[in-house]
């Protein structure tokens, strides 16, 4: 069988690929490895033999891919909350990997290191790629450096046998922190949800007015005294069904539908009368209500509010479900391809509705490799791009900085005239996991011989324990500074601290909602960049010293 994956390194890629995913579903103490899995079962079978490998190009491909659609789907998320958290997040991230090379210092000068490895391990410990290539280029110009070979081969040693050991260190942080901190996963989500609204829960509840304090108001007043997180549906007055709007009268005797989260639809109830024991929505003699697929590319991009479906059907959307995730809909709702909107109205209209949304799953299936390809491209551009600052040292920001920039910024955009820059949900976290197994498999199978002679060989064991001590515990002050005294909620700080994707899907299967992901993109951008400076930083002043 070893033959047989010499041969054809796309056999090993699949079969690791499988039998990780298949160890990621096995519960360990409660929680599961998920795709992370992959990485380890790729590191024992790329120990079997030296020759077991697969090309450069497809850890690569995974890597962009990745980070790639992570920043398309974050990129609104991302620089909403940058404005309001950006300098403390980032102050913070720059304490914690400062904190990780003073510590890989610490080892440098007990073990007596050489600088090479020392900032190879504090690469890998990072798990940053992009730092380990500016250290080898640094490597190779700096006039310091006597045997520019051993040097190199010395700083990927140190990278390799750190990587999967700040990998596991990372994510038993994590599980222990959570536990020892008694995260409640459910209520950071629901305490963040009018931030990140990663499920809302919503209900519907048919009310009849009783409070004669209301006939003046308008839907308006009661919308903005709700702050938006209430949806009208359809009224029934004096035994006739219609639609409202922002302007329409509330009358003693109306019947409504109220459309929010549990908790606030039962305080508008008991402001505005008492719940019907019958739901309005069951009446569809005239007015219906239908999921419709967001498939055509015009619509995508565009607020509710531009559509103006009031005025042209009196017709009004009271839903957008996003993958499992359903929200509420107000006229600065920006849809995307595949959403599916929860429209009410006339059972007349309802196929022209579903002829300006599309509502065709089939076209969904079609990914746009005119956005997906330019931005991928561009994204790859900026990676390769050098930027140079004081003391000699440049940096770029890579195949994972580069897509994942231009990929939140592409995200926020959404759209560019006709080109619709995002995906279908469904699209891009079938693509997100392709690449994060690509690139775990990869980097596993590659890195499983020389992490196993490594650890074999008189001084792997420190190593590997070096690593590993240093990932869990700046992991381990970061979670605890970060929750403890700059309130930064674990479901976000633990994708902030997760510096790796194996560890991201880790935390965000710890989480069971998409939080984890929103900490990531926070401040994945500057910490890459700080990553990389400091190791180059941390070379320089060894090797001087």
């Amino acid at each position: 069988m070893i033959e047989a994956f010499k041969e054809s390194p796309l056999l090993l890629l699949f079969v690791v690929s499988a039998i990780g995913y298949a160890v990621g579903k096995i519960p360990i103490r409660g929680a599961r490895l998920g795709s992370a899995a992959v990485l380890f079962v790729g590191l024992g079978f790329g120990a079997l033999d030296p020759k077991l490998s697969v090309p450069q190009i497809i850890i690569v491909l995974g890597l962009s891919m990745y980070v790639y659609t992570i920043g398309l789907s974050s990129g609104a998320g991302f620089f909403h909350t940058f404005k309001k958290h950006g300098l403390v997040n980032s102050l913070f991230i720059l304490g914690v990997i400062g904190f990780t090379a003073l510590v890989t210092a610490g080892f440098h000068f007990w073990w007596g290191l050489d600088a090479a490895t020392s900032s190879g391990i504090m690469s890998g410990t990072n798990t940053n790629t992009p730092a380990l290539a500016g250290l080898l280029d640094l490597i190779g110009k700096s006039p310091k450096v006597v045997d520019r070979d051993a040097m190199s081969s010395n700083a990927v040693v140190g990278y390799s046998i750190s990587y999967p050991t700040a990998v596991l260190g990372a994510m038993m942080a994590i599980g222990m922190m959570r536990r020892w901190l008694r995260v409640d996963y459910r209520q950071e989500e629901r305490r963040l949800q009018s931030i990140y609204p990663v499920n809302e829960n919503l209900t519907r509840w048919s009310v009849e007015v009783t409070n004669d304090q209301l006939t003046t108001h308008t839907i308006r007043a009661l919308f903005q005294h709700f702050g938006g997180s209430l949806v009208f549906g359809r009224m029934k007055r004096n035994g006739d069904s219609f639609l409202p709007n922002m302007d329409t009268t509330i009358e003693l005797g109306d019947q409504m539908v109220l459309v929010g989260n549990e908790e606030t639809v039962q305080k508008a109830t008991a402001l505005i009368g008492e719940k019907l024991e019958t739901e309005l929505s069951f009446d569809r003699t005239v007015f219906d209500a239908q999921r419709l697929f967001v498939s055509n590319p015009t619509v995508a991009g565009q607020k509710i509010a531009s559509l103006n479906l009031a005025e042209k059907y009196s017709a009004i959307i009271t839903r957008v479900k996003r993958g499992d995730m359903d929200v509420l809909a107000n006229g600065d709702t920006i849809l995307e391809l595949g959403d599916q909107v929860l429209v009410v109205a006339r059972r007349t209209d309802i196929p022209a509705l579903a002829e300006i949304f599309g509502d065709s799953y089939d076209d969904l299936s079609h990914i746009d490799l005119l956005s997906f390809g330019s931005g991928m491209a561009l994204g790859l551009l900026l990676g390769l791009i050098s930027f140079a600052l004081p003391g000699d040292f440049t940096f770029k920001l890579g195949f994972a900085g580069g897509p994942l920039i231009v990929g939140l910024v592409l995200g926020a955009l959404r759209r560019s005239g006709p080109v619709v820059w995002t995906l279908p949900y469904s699209a891009n976290l079938t693509l997100r996991q392709m690449g994060l197994i690509l690139l775990l498999a990869g980097i596993g199978i590659r890195s499983g011989h020389t992490f196993l002679n490594t650890l074999l060989r008189g001084d792997g064991l420190f190593l590997f324990g070096a690593g590993w001590v240093i990932s869990f515990f700046t992991a381990i002050l970061g979670l605890l500074i970060g929750h403890r005294l700059l309130k930064i909620p674990f479901s976000l700080l633990s994708g902030m601290i997760s510096n790796q994707p194996a560890v991201l899907e880790y935390s965000t299967s710890l989480a069971g909602n998409k939080l984890p992901n929103a900490g990531f993109t926070m401040i994945f951008p500057v910490s890459m960049i700080v990553k990389i400076i400091l190791v180059q930083v941390l070379f320089g002043w060894l090797i001087g010293t």
